[in-house]
């Protein structure tokens, strides 16, 4: 691996034995202190995560949704905490619409991400449950200056969220926006952060705090019920595993989009892209087809695992993917379809500690502040729904008690059955397209992981369009469009290419300790000691 950063990312990576990475110093900073008053990397990543749901409120909430990859020293154990959808959710309730909304009460699941921290905690902790929300709540309580980058996804948020229940009332200061540096305060999420603290989050699901959201959703449209959030229940899963090299990336399984990432992968593995040059226009001219044909089959056939028609081992074939891959023109840019596989932004963050724990770990409201549905007490609500469809008889047609399509995944690399890495490139649909170039950086270049966050980044963006960071080489991009793709430059402070943590291994073992990066487009911080 190489130490020394190739690129011009301000940052140099972090060395030490423990370590955590977040998109926020506070956050991270309080992940510090929760190893240095003896708890490990799962006290640590929970309480950097609770941190982030106050000092992040952009991207993130106490009503989303999570989701983990835990390696426990010997094993990886994966946890899918994102919620199902309420039971009046039947494709007669949206009889009349042909997408689902994209913000508002239908578009909201139950949340998982509570239950996640429990379970979490419960079979890995080391600290008491309380103790991981002391930084939280006394940023909460007692405030803190909100930081450049959140400033900024806060304004441009107003205009579109300020209309949904509670968002106005939630997070504004006479009716603006707190800017860079303004100290911001939210005592009613400090009392809800107590509540599911000294009740280990039963409140949340059948005592008061739920009943305050099922109440507030009667009262301003929403449908929840009791029932609803009692009925939530998050799963320990077996990661999906896909070899890349001598490496094997591990994925959570649907109703995840992690699958995305090995598809494409897989494609490019038979495609034999490491035939071209590393920063060709070549290489990421196949990478960037490769990504069109996972995401084509991925939007056709993967939604809750108790719904899918196609098994994730079809998807995965090698066959299968090396027929896929045979669909590409190495010398033009393409179009395609779903294939037929024959069946027999977000937060993201990690910790690491001395012992050889190693958690990567991601929540999320989805789009920015999600739903912009913001129950009494600072619960800001996810829209994970929007990702179900509405068209009758699809895998991920909206349906009561089933999860959405998910687009956040933390991922996880382990080689010869030993960890390598735990990372995560938060944002939308960004997060495999993510994971495809960190792993390659990663694998192929043997980058370290600031310098594989550091890289320039392109991106298929909602509508299929290719976009690119204004640091690519323009000879990359002459050549990309030469290859008939258009090719969009985004502006320099352009957030749209997500961004990534990741803490890796420096040596065969945990003995010789971590090398820790974070994403210089955001405010983050990777720290150790």
């Amino acid at each position: 691996m190489h130490i020394s950063p190739p690129f011009g990312g301000g940052r140099a990576p972090v060395l030490a034995k423990n370590a955590v990475a977040s998109s926020q110093p506070l956050a991270t900073q309080a992940g510090i202190e929760a190893l240095q008053n003896g708890g490990n990397a799962v006290d640590a990543a929970l309480t950097t995560a609770i941190t982030l749901t106050v000092v992040e409120p952009t991207m993130n909430g106490i009503g989303g949704d999570g989701f983990a990859l835990i390696w426990d020293g010997k094993k990886l154990h994966g946890l899918n905490a994102s919620g199902r959808a309420p039971q009046a959710w039947t494709p007669d309730f949206f009889a009349g619409k042909t997408t689902m909304d994209l913000i508002g009460w239908n578009t909201v699941t139950v949340p998982g991400m509570v239950s996640g921290w429990i379970e979490l905690s419960r079979k890995f902790g080391k600290l008491p449950f309380t103790q991981l929300f002391k930084r939280a709540i006394d940023y909460a309580e007692n405030g803190f200056p909100v930081s450049p980058v959140i400033a900024r996804q806060w304004r441009e948020a107003i205009p579109v969220l300020r209309k949904q229940p509670g968002f106005l009332e939630s997070f504004c200061i006479d009716g603006h926006s707190p800017a860079a540096g303004e100290i911001w305060r939210y005592p009613a999420q400090a009392n809800t952060l107590r509540e599911i603290a000294a009740t280990e989050g039963e409140s949340f699901y059948t005592g008061a705090l739920a009943k305050g959201m099922v109440d507030f959703a009667q009262a301003t449209g929403g449908c929840f019920t009791m029932a609803d959030f009692a009925a939530n229940q998050s799963d320990w899963v077996e990661p999906l595993a896909f070899d890349y090299g001598d490496y094997t990336l591990h994925e959570i399984p649907p109703n995840g989009s992690g699958i995305v990432a090995q598809i494409a992968l897989g494609i490019l593995e038979a495609a034999n892209v490491t035939q071209y040059p590393t920063n060709s226009a070549q290489r990421i001219h196949l990478q960037v087809e490769a990504m069109r044909i996972a995401f084509a089959d991925a939007y056709a056939h993967v939604s809750d695992s108790s719904t899918m028609k196609v098994p994730t081992a079809a998807l995965l074939n090698r066959d299968y993917l090396a027929s896929r891959a045979a669909l590409i023109d190495h010398q033009k840019a393409g179009s395609y379809g779903a294939g037929d596989p024959h069946s027999g932004g977000t937060v993201y963050l990690c910790a690491a500690d001395s012992s050889g724990m190693m958690i990567s770990y991601i929540q999320s409201n989805f789009k920015g502040f999600g739903s912009g549905v913001v129950a009494p007490g600072g619960i800001a609500f996810h829209n994970r729904g929007m990702s179900f469809s509405l068209v009758d008889g699809h895998p991920n047609q909206v349906g009561p008690g089933k999860r959405p399509f998910h687009t956040i995944i933390p991922a996880f690399l382990t080689k010869g059955n030993q960890p390598a890495m735990a990372f995560g490139v938060m944002g939308g649909n960004m997060q495999p397209q993510g994971h495809l170039q960190v792993v390659m950086r990663f694998v192929n270049e043997q980058l370290n992981p600031q310098a594989c966050s550091d890289a320039p980044r392109w991106r298929i963006d909602d509508l299929g369009k290719l976009t690119v960071e204004a640091s690519m080489p323009s000879h990359i991009v002459e050549g990309l469009k030469s290859f008939g793709h258009d090719v969009t430059i985004t502006p320099t402070d352009s957030l749209d290419f997500g961004s990534a943590q990741a803490i890796a291994l420096l040596g065969e073992d945990t003995s010789a300790g971590y090398i820790a990066g974070s994403d210089h487009r955001r405010d983050g911080l990777a720290a150790g000691f």
